[in-house]
């Protein structure tokens, strides 16, 4: 088995590559989070809620670098933020419920679906 250290510095290096999307595509850290984590040895269930509790600080870090530089717009706040709770809400709930294979498959076609659409929008 592998010891502690080995364990921190490979949670260390996905941490560090998780950020870096995170900052540099304004979010979708998640969604190289979870794969990350359950490399890592978590469930995965427990790696998705995993990834929301590490993507929170770096976000938050993000988001001062980037009002720092005058890069944001209050006006979508309100509506976005209440969307996503209510959105963050109902995923929370799915999650303890649906099981794993389902939320693997679900999460695998929102990847998939994601990529698609930037590949495809000819941004």
């Amino acid at each position: 088995m592998e010891n502690l250290k080995s364990v921190n510095a490979k949670r260390l290096f996905c941490g560090g590559v998780v950020g870096a999307a995170n900052s540099l595509f304004g979010g979708g850290g998640g969604m190289i989070a979870v794969p990350l984590l359950t490399k890592t040895g978590y469930e995965e269930k427990v790696a998705h809620a995993t990834a929301i509790l590490v993507i929170l600080p770096i976000s938050l870090f993000s988001f001062i670098l980037y009002a720092w530089r005058g890069l944001y717009d209050f006006s979508v706040l309100v509506p976005t933020a209440l969307g996503v709770s209510a959105g963050g809400v109902l995923g929370a709930k799915l999650l303890g419920k649906l099981p794993t294979k389902k939320i693997t498959l679900i999460f695998a076609a929102l990847q998939f679906l994601a990529g698609a659409v930037l590949f495809f929008s000819g941004s």
